[in-house]
This record gives structure tokens, sequence and C-alpha cells, in this order.
């Protein structure tokens, strides 16, 4: 036993001495990056499966390799529940040996997992839930906010429609933390900019009748009726302000959070003229096309912000291992902080000590059917909306940094 155990040992000596001296710096020889999102329910298309198609793209072109060691992406369904993503993520650090989990799609789910990371010291990347109290009152020092937050969808629409005139407005809002949140920012900018909200209804996630919420909203007489959802249930909200004739009535529609993915689901004809932010497009730029080409030839759609938002998180937590020389979470998440982010999702991006990763958005509209060229052509670009103005700054956001280790 003695003997075996010994020629054991050496074994495991000499294949340790066998890596490449930078792999030994890897905790396991492996860099493991899960993707834990809604792959069944409302934003199934929000995130999804088209975010791990993202991933695994962002991970071909970063080489496939990380200091000598190799990268492998791991995904599952949190069902859009809290418990059930706190428990894939312990199973996932406790006995997958995940070193970071990203997406995180619906804000509930991202900050029990965030909270949850941050007492293993472990590093979440979110880009699907939008929740301010991710960089906010909940941050954590190995907690990152990608893609987009209700704030920065707020300043977006509301703010945008409201300094065009549309001053006056009326919610209809999920009834969760982001929906809460969605609606509780755009009130702040729309306020700020001289105009006021005449009323809200809340609506339980995934329902599917919304025709008493509809009738709440043309009778407000509001300017806009805003949308405080997501996903599908933005989707059907919208069908069922069409068979309502709100827009035919003047009302106009602001979906604050609806991607590329829904609209191209819910079809130009239900939803032109809908006014809605994004960080991201396919057709603004070549390099942006050629992802996009990129992507379809992957996964058969183009993608939104949420997946391009994912491609550019695993890319640069590659690049932060790269410059740190180690996968351990203390020197990465300082790299994360410190480097700025560019790449084709954002452009002179940067990290706030907070968290948030800063950059410019878009106001875009929805084309008419006669404006589309063909499939996918469908928005057109109103305004920018730069970082600076968009997000709130470290003090803002309410993060106490003062608990965040120093490097």
């Amino acid at each position: 036993m003695k003997t075996s155990l010994a020629a054991l040992c050496a074994a495991g000596v000499a294949a340790t001495a066998a890596l490449p001296a930078a792999a030994q710096e890897i905790s396991d020889g492996i860099v493991k990056i899960g993707i834990l999102n809604d792959r069944s329910g409302v934003y199934a298309d929000t995130a999804g499966e088209g975010s791990v198609v993202a991933a695994r793209l962002a991970v071909e072109d970063f080489g496939e390799t990380v200091l000598g060691a190799s990268i492998e992406i791991i995904s599952a369904d949190h069902q859009n529940k809290a418990d059930i993503g706190s428990n894939i993520a312990r199973e996932w650090y406790d006995t997958q040996n995940v070193d970071a989990i990203m997406d995180l799609t619906t804000s509930s789910v991202a900050l029990a997992v965030q909270g949850l990371s941050r007492e293993k010291k472990k590093i979440t990347i979110t880009t699907g839930g939008g929740s301010t109290e991710i960089p906010g009152a909940q941050c954590s020092p190995y907690g990152f906010h990608w893609a987009y937050d209700t704030r920065a969808l707020s300043q977006g629409t509301a703010g945008s429609l409201v300094k065009n005139g549309d001053d006056s407005w009326f919610f209809v809002t999920a009834d969760y933390t982001f929906g809460d949140s969605l609606q509780g920012e755009a009130t702040k900018v729309i306020e700020a900019n001289g105009g006021q909200v005449s009323g809200a209804v809340r609506h339980p996630l995934s329902t599917t009748d919304y025709s008493s919420y509809m009738l709440q909203a043309q009778s407000s007489g509001a300017k806009v009726v805003g949308f405080a959802n997501a996903g599908l249930d933005t989707a059907n909200a919208v069908k069922a302000a069409t068979e309502f004739g709100l827009v035919q009535s003047g009302q106009k529609l602001a979906a604050l959070l609806f991607t590329l993915a829904e609209v191209n689901g819910l079809g130009i004809e239900q939803a032109q003229g809908l006014n809605l932010t994004e960080g991201w497009y396919w057709d603004q730029s070549d390099e942006n096309r050629a992802f996009a080409e990129r992507y379809m030839a992957a996964f058969g759609k183009m993608p939104n912000m949420i997946h391009v938002g994912t491609y550019s998180a695993v890319l640069q937590y590659l690049k932060a291992i790269e410059a740190a020389g180690t996968d351990a979470t203390e020197p990465v998440a300082a790299k994360l902080h410190e480097m700025p982010v560019e790449d084709l999702f954002a452009k002179n991006g940067k990290v706030q000590e907070n968290g948030r990763m800063v950059y410019d958005m878009y106001l875009f509209e929805v084309k008419t059917p006669e404006e589309s060229t063909g499939p996918w052509d469908l928005y057109k670009e109103i305004a920018t909306v730069p970082g600076d103005v968009a997000y709130a700054s470290v003090e803002e956001s309410g993060c106490d940094t003062s608990s965040f280790p120093t490097n």
C-alpha cells in the first residue's frame, strides 16, 4: 500500500511538472464557465441557448485555451426561480469546480447567485438580469454587471421620449424585482424631465391575459404606455395593446426591455413603431454584421444585446485571467475592474468600482414593414445615449465599496 501510494504521488508530481508553467496557475488545469439562465420560460429567446452559443464563440475567438489551460462552457436552466438558481450555482462551485457564472437572466436569480458567489469568492458577470441592485445596494467585489440595467433602459427610452414631448405615462409592470426596478428607474427619469406618471398596473410573471391591464392603460389617457416587463410578457402585452387599438387611438408604446429576439418573434406588423433601447444591433457596423453572420450560421438567429453582452463578458474574463497570470478570483477581479472594455460589443467601455460596465446605449424604433428590406432588418436608430448619462455613478448606485478587498 505504501509503495502504491508513493507511486501515485510521484505520478501526480510528474503530471504536474509536465504541464506548461502557465497552466499550473490555473486551478484544476481548466477554466470552467457556467452560463445560467432561463432556457424554457418567458426569457428563453431573450437569453437561453443563444447566450451559450455566444459564449462558445468568445472561447473560439480567444483561442480555445488560456495560460495553457483548456476552457469549458457549461449551462443550466434556472427556471426563473432564485432557489433553483442558487442550488445550481452551489452545486457547480462545490462539485464541478466552476470558476465563474454568467448571464443570470432574471434579476431575483442574479441577486441570489451574486450573493452566494460573494460568500464563496467566485466571479459573476450578469448580462441578463437588469436590476440596479446588482451593482447597487447588493453589490459584490466579485460581481460585475454587463449589457444593460434598468436605469440605462429608462434613460434611453423614457428619457428620450419625454424630451420629445411624450410626457405622460402609464405602466404595465411585471410584479417582481426587475419590474419594480424598471418602473422605478423610468419614473425617476420621466419626472426629472418634467413628465408625469398617471398610473400603473402589475401583472404576474408569465401571465397570458392582458385584457384588464390594457383597458386600464387605455382609460388612463396617457400619451405613452410603458411595458416594464420583458421577453414573452412584453410580446404578449404588445399583442394585447394592438388588439385593443391603443396605437390607433393615439397612444405610443414603449418597451423598456425588449430585444431583437422578441421583436422578431412578435413580427414587424405588430411591433412596428415600438420604441426600445439596446446596447448593440447587428446592422450598426461592418464588424457587427460580420459577427452576426457567424452567429446566424451557428444558431440560425440574429443575436441581441444580451447574447453579444455574454460574448463580451466571457472574452473579457479570459483576458483578465491572461493579464492576471492566474484564474484565482482576487487578481482576476482586480483586472476586470481596471481593464478597459474594447470589443465588438462595447467601445471605450469602462468598469466602475462597483462592477458596473459603462458603455453607450441606443434608442431604436421598430421599422414599418415598408421600411424593412428583409428578415431581421427591424430597427432604425433614433438616438445615442452616452454611457455616463445612461448609467449611475458609484455614489448614486448605493454600493458600499469600503468593504471590498484592496489589491
